[in-house]
């Protein structure tokens, strides 16, 4: 039962005529003025709050709503908990890395991905390199390749200003 608490009327703020209502332990006491309905609320020391204001009639349910509110709260607490943020990780080289250089930043990057976060790899060209941009294409296969396992490629690799950038997502395990 998902309520947002701008739709809910609460005990006085109920004005319709007639309403359906549900006792605390949820079985229908059926159709009865308002009136009537929160005077058996008020007997039983809890409160009458209108549930589905669009049905005919309106459907009224008496809860302790302070508590409601209480675990409804716990709730949206507990799946905010439980939610997984993927953060991207970045991974820069250059296109003259040295062999050790590189299987340290792919080792890194094996490491990122088994945490479950997103990996954007970048080459980066400094001076004239610029002139070469096949090596850093190069570089990101390679790179690729030594991720096959531990991830898949989302975006290929793609020139942008004086880097070539690419990024790769977690493999799932199906």
């Amino acid at each position: 039962m998902k309520i947002s608490k701008q739709e809910l009327q609460i005990n006085e703020d109920i004005r319709d005529k007639e309403v359906l209502v549900i006792d605390a332990d949820g079985t229908k006491l059926g159709t009865m003025s308002a009136k009537d309905a929160q005077k058996l609320a008020f007997d039983q020391d809890l409160d009458l709050v209108k549930i589905a204001p669009q049905a005919t009639p309106p459907v009224c349910r008496i809860m302790d709503y302070g508590k409601y509110c209480f675990e409804q709260a716990k709730r949206e607490k507990e799946a905010r908990k439980n939610q997984k943020i993927v953060s991207i990780k970045e991974i820069r080289m250059f296109s003259t890395i040295d062999t050790h250089d590189f299987e340290t930043k792919v080792n890194q990057a094996v490491k990122f991905l088994q945490g479950g976060d997103k990996l954007k790899v970048s080459v980066r060209f400094r001076k004239r390199a610029i002139a070469h941009p096949e090596l850093g294409s190069e570089l990101l296969d390679r790179f690729k390749e030594a991720l096959a396992d531990a991830g898949t490629v989302d975006k290929p690799a793609k020139m942008e200003g004086r880097s070539i950038v690419m990024f790769v997502s977690p493999k799932t395990n199906k």
